[in-house]
């Protein structure tokens, strides 16, 4: 079946050409990559932006984005940003990069390889940035702004709960330990490493309880045991609750390599709480993300309405 194409404009069906070509086949010079397509309360949108903002979100979203999407997309973060500066807001360089190399290390790389792969893939470092400023500077001034319509109260996550009541309680804890770290010199071969995990799980077998057990640990040659942590299990990622949870108090968690070194935890005290369970803290966030959803929907609906989008292309603004 042959699909049918709505007669329009042919100024709009040279302008969609214009668009599509740059994002399919690549700019073929510098003067079509810096084209101005839009203006957004005076900040220009470049079809070069366009293009490597498509495929910035074909490499996140593993779906292909068409020009207006990726359009689209673009005049929101600039609509966000302004908004955020006229009350304050501006994100500063060193938190983009900040977050930058957040992203980078957990997905396994550092911030050079994480270029390559974005300019291995028609985008770029500073598309990446862009919309990491974005999103801080959107957060916290959504959150800055609808503070009190956006809290959760305990009430409403009690009645979620119950709702989902699973047979087993939901029960939370908070863990007092003390960081144990073998510490092994930067640029150390991996036989160092495996060594002082020896002497780790060889310290792990006779640490029978805190009181005992620290002083030990402070006196062994390249250990050091850092000032005391509190941690609330519902803040913890699963795996981390379920090494917590297995390890008894007195005792000492099993040994894993960190930048410092080899790291272990002493459990010195483990408090049982119910008023902020996994379960109560996983509902609480979901309900705050839906408020959150909607507001921030809601809020650039209206600026959307309200800013000056002026297209330099004719009629590019193709309509859903």
């Amino acid at each position: 079946m042959r699909i049918q194409i709505p007669t329009i404009a042919r100024s709009k069906i040279a302008m969609a050409g214009v668009i599509a070509a740059a994002i399919a086949l690549g700019v073929s010079g510098s003067a079509r990559a810096q084209q101005v397509v839009v203006f957004v309360n005076g900040e220009p949108v470049t079809a070069l932006d366009i293009q490597q903002r498509a495929k910035f979100i074909l490499l996140t979203t593993k779906k292909p984005a068409t020009a207006k999407e990726a359009l689209d997309s673009l005049i929101d973060e600039i609509l966000e940003v302004k908004e955020a500066k006229r009350f304050g807001i501006d994100v500063p360089d060193d938190e983009v990069n900040k977050n930058y190399a957040l992203v980078a290390s957990r997905m396994g790389l550092d911030v050079q390889k994480l270029n390559e792969i974005l300019a291995r893939d028609g985008t770029s470092g500073d598309t990446l940035k862009r919309r990491l400023r974005a999103q801080a500077a959107w957060t916290a001034l959504v959150r800055g702004r609808f503070k009190a319509s956006l809290e959760i109260r305990d009430s409403d996550v009690e009645a979620q709960l119950e709702l989902h009541k699973s047979a087993k309680p939901d029960t939370g804890y908070e863990y007092i330990m003390r960081p144990v770290v073998f510490i092994v010199p930067r640029g150390s071969p991996d036989a160092v490493f495996e060594a002082r995990k020896k002497d780790a799980e060889a310290l792990r077998q006779r640490f029978l309880n805190c009181n005992d057990g620290i002083p030990f640990a402070r006196a062994l040659d390249a250990v050091a045991v850092r000032d005391q942590v509190s941690k609330f299990s519902a803040d913890l990622p699963q795996a981390l609750r379920q090494i917590l949870e297995s390890t008894a108090v007195g005792h000492l968690t099993p040994p894993e390599q960190t930048a410092e070194g080899v790291q272990m935890f002493a459990i010195c005290d483990k408090k049982e709480t119910k008023s902020d369970t996994p379960e109560m803290r996983e509902i609480r966030d979901q309900m705050f993300q839906q408020k959150f959803g909607a507001k921030a929907k809601r809020y650039l609906d209206d600026l959307r309405r309200q800013a000056m989008i002026e297209y330099k292309i004719p009629d590019f603004k193709l309509t859903n």
